[in-house]
């Protein structure tokens, strides 16, 4: 019975944000200062999801000030992540009134990476976090998915990926930075198994690729 009622979430959760991604102009990606694996394998995820929808999506982050040299390079290595990162205050340059930013790993807008760009796309907005809600969490947005049960940021946003995508829409490079944080679920799958998505009702009402 709990399965089931975390699968009917994920599904819920999964369509909302499907649907702020395919209404946006462009999705900012941002989690706390000084970003560690969750975050930035949680963000990577999100941007599957956007490229899914064919919205163009960056990963808001401080590439001096974070706990993932490595990850950072092996993803600069990749083609489709050469251009996929952005400081703050050229995402703050770029936003416009149809903007997404969706917050991982970090409900409390004191610990976000910046928080001029929190305020600035405040009216579109979702935030996706395995901590408990703080005291000061972000209060304005428009999805919110906590959930301190699961093991990670990461977690979470792997059943979203499972409920929006299709296996092809997944680079395989991209289910590293995921199974970095999320051992627990995921430390048995081959790589390019790690993030297969289960097929959903969205997913099927979608038209069939050639």
């Amino acid at each position: 019975e709990v399965e089931t009622r975390t699968k009917v979430k994920s599904r819920v959760m999964a369509n909302s944000l499907s649907r702020l991604v395919q209404d946006a102009s462009q999705v900012f990606i941002m989690g706390h200062r000084y970003a560690d694996l969750d975050a930035v394998g949680a963000a990577v995820g999100v941007r599957c999801i956007a490229r899914r929808f064919h919205c163009p999506a960056k990963i808001v982050l401080d590439m001096d000030k974070n706990a993932v040299g490595p990850l950072l390079t092996m993803l600069h290595g990749e083609e489709e992540y050469k251009t996929a990162f952005i400081s703050a205050q050229e995402a703050l340059l770029e936003a416009d009134s149809r903007t997404l930013l969706v917050v991982v790993d970090t409900n409390r807008p004191e610990q976000v990476e910046d928080e001029s760009l929190l305020t600035a796309c405040s009216n579109r907005l979702a935030v996706i976090d395995h901590h408990r809600r703080a005291a000061t969490y972000i209060k304005n947005a428009t999805l919110t998915l906590y959930e301190p049960n699961a093991s990670s940021t990461c977690e979470l946003v792997t059943e979203l990926i499972q409920e929006l995508c299709e296996p092809t829409d997944i680079l395989p490079f991209e289910c590293s930075p995921a199974s970095y944080s999320t051992r627990k679920t995921l430390r048995s799958a081959p790589a390019t198994a790690r993030l297969t998505p289960r097929r959903s009702s969205a997913a099927a009402a979608r038209t069939p690729r050639a």
